[in-house]
């Protein structure tokens, strides 16, 4: 019993693997995320969707048609219990070159945002910043994030409720300054997925102690919903994310994606089945006075 339990472990493991796989390799052959010459910063959190980008990276370099080289960056914020031997010896191991910046943005963010209050945005923003200054000054074409599927649909509806406005986390983009450009090639990957696979590999699961389990309190908001909207309805985060690369900007209100001011009817235009269909019983009704 124990030997089928063990094969049926591992075959599952194997479709999961396989499906990730596939998912990252659609991503980037659908938005041309990596060409041939790239040199990728692969931004390394220590969390379980970074680990998870990296591994799935490394096993498609081996195959991919093209070559590009690939660097594991991961910024030391200084935070209280940090060890800073975890990820240069699990990287060691596999043979990945990597660098480990430092920055005390842990002070800085203890010293601005007040106690009991969410210090993710700034905590993110200080991180950010000190990354993709690092990337443009040491040549690197793209920035590979480990934003995945859920997070995409969360920003879409964060957005939504709290800027009015209809946009989320592209799967590829330039940043403000022009300097870098941004890939997400975790984005047609479910959270879910990405945590049972780290947790089959053993990824050495590195916490944030600077909040504790502190969570933006609007996004935890948002993954609850979406999680009741899943059971109740299962596949409606995947729904909502094709969705969002199906836009229709005449079926909108956004003026600058659309000239409604100029849209009027084209006299030309053949008429429709149901335009001859109304014209003939007009015609008909006519006759028939």
């Amino acid at each position: 019993m124990n030997a089928i339990l063990s094969r049926k472990h591992d075959y599952e493991a194997g479709k999961l693997a396989k499906r990730l796989r596939h998912q990252v390799g659609q991503a980037i052959a659908d938005f041309n995320m990596i060409e041939d010459g790239d040199r990728v910063m692969v931004c390394l959190s220590g969390g379980k969707d970074s680990y998870t980008l990296l591994d799935i990276l490394l096993k498609l370099q081996a195959k991919a048609p093209v070559k590009f080289e690939l660097v594991a960056v991961h910024l030391d914020q200084k935070q209280p219990g940090y060890d800073p031997d975890v990820l240069p010896n699990y990287l060691r191991g596999l043979g990945v070159p990597f660098e480990i910046l430092e920055q005390d943005t842990y002070s800085v963010v203890k010293r601005v945002i007040p106690e009991g209050k969410t210090m993710c945005s700034l905590c993110s923003r200080l991180r950010r910043g000190s990354l993709y200054t690092y990337a443009a000054e040491n040549g690197f074409t793209k920035i590979a994030l480990g934003h995945h599927r859920d997070d995409i649909v969360e920003t879409l509806f964060l957005n939504l409720f709290h800027q009015a406005a209809l946009k989320a986390m592209p799967p590829k983009l330039r940043s403000d300054d022009g300097r870098n450009v941004l890939i997400r090639p975790l984005a047609y990957c479910a959270e879910d997925d990405i945590a049972e696979y780290a947790q089959q590999q053993g990824f050495p699961i590195m916490p944030c102690n600077l909040c504790g389990s502190q969570e933006n309190l609007q996004r935890k908001t948002i993954k609850a919903m979406l999680g009741e909207w899943e059971k109740k309805f299962p596949g409606r985060t995947e729904t909502i994310f094709r969705a969002i690369g199906n836009v229709a900007p005449s079926q909108l209100a956004d003026r600058n994606l659309f000239d409604f001011a100029g849209l009027g009817a084209d006299a030309h235009a053949p008429r429709t089945d149901a335009h001859a269909w109304l014209a003939g019983e007009a015609r008909e009704g006519e006759g028939a006075s």
